[in-house]
């Protein structure tokens, strides 16, 4: 009888699945805007699908710094004193508060363009320490071809951005290189809060042909008033965050956030079962969606050529 016993509860135990030791979670974004939403979401459903529930053995924490670095810095330090499993920055300024704040709790970065020139890690193969994440570095050099495709006449971008953010500056430099090589030259406008950004943009009016906003947080948190300055001008409006074009961009080209979300989650899933981050190489994001809006195009004076509708992956009417 025994023996028929210990056999059932061998094969009970193969049979049922291993449940997840709890664990803590805490993500930080610099500011709430539909990517970034998109981003925490999708690293919550990662850690779903693998077994980490939120509220039964995760807990999953979520701060936004407001646009304010200073913020953002203070809830660095506040996510270190309640020593979680894992800390997950959204975006390049938080990344930067966490990773100052802590080389020993485990750091697993998302939605930073270029973690070299942040300072996050020295080398994207081998971070090192306790850092490691994915980044989305944009496809800058297509950008600027879609920009000419669908203003062949073209000769000036208008590039808004937050100058104090390092992920803007480091697209601006690579910009400047791809408009060149396409014959474009780039007037920059720079916002350092989002109550500038309305201004900044109408500072282009009149000194560029287009309008081109980076996946820039500060920037993209008002985009609304970029948009009203563009359909005001037919100043025709581009952007590198796919979810602004149903908010009125004219059109992007990059990635689908909550599946950059869902990436970086199964890197925290890696670290939580066992791995030490710093020995994670760096990821590049994949997939790249190009979604265009019809009615946003009209409203600032321009018609999408049939090559791009053909080959977009969504069309806002």
């Amino acid at each position: 009888m025994r023996s028929v016993l210990l056999a059932f509860a061998a094969t009970l135990a193969v049979s049922l699945p291993v449940r997840a030791e709890n664990v803590t979670v805490a993500v930080t974004a610099i500011v709430e805007h539909p990517a970034l939403d998109a981003t925490r979401d999708g690293v919550r459903d990662a850690l779903a699908a693998a077994g980490y529930k939120d509220g039964e053995n995760l807990k999953f924490m979520y701060e936004s710094a407001q646009g304010n670095p200073a913020t953002a810095a203070q809830i660095a330090r506040q996510f270190v004193g309640e020593d979680p499993n894992v800390i997950v920055p959204i975006s390049t300024p938080s990344a930067q508060a966490v990773v100052s704040a802590t080389r020993d709790i485990p750091v697993v970065f998302t939605a930073v363009s270029d973690p070299l020139a942040a300072q996050l890690v020295k080398d994207m193969e081998k971070p090192s320490g306790n850092v490691t994440g994915l980044s989305d570095m944009s496809p800058v050099g297509e950008h600027v071809a879609l920009i000419k495709e669908i203003l062949p006449e073209a000769k000036t971008i208008g590039y808004l951005y937050n100058s104090g953010e390092a992920n803007s500056v480091a697209l601006l430099a690579v910009m400047k290189v791809e408009a060149e090589k396409a014959g474009l030259k780039i007037v920059e406008s720079a916002a350092t809060k989002s109550a500038e950004v309305q201004g900044a943009a109408r500072a282009l009016v009149g000194r560029a042909d287009a309008i081109y906003i980076p996946t820039d947080n500060t920037i993209i948190s008002a985009l609304e008033g970029a948009v009203a300055v563009a359909q005001e001008s037919k100043l025709p409006l581009f952007t590198a965050d796919t979810d602004s074009v149903s908010r009125g961009s004219l059109a992007a080209l990059g990635f689908n956030y909550y599946d950059v979300g869902k990436q970086t989650g199964e890197l925290v899933v890696r670290v939580l079962k066992g791995e030490n981050p710093g020995d994670i190489p760096v990821k590049v994001a994949s997939g790249s969606d190009l979604v265009v809006n019809k009615s946003a195009a009209a409203k600032m004076g321009v018609t999408l050529p049939e090559s791009v509708l053909n080959r977009a992956s969504r069309v806002i009417e």
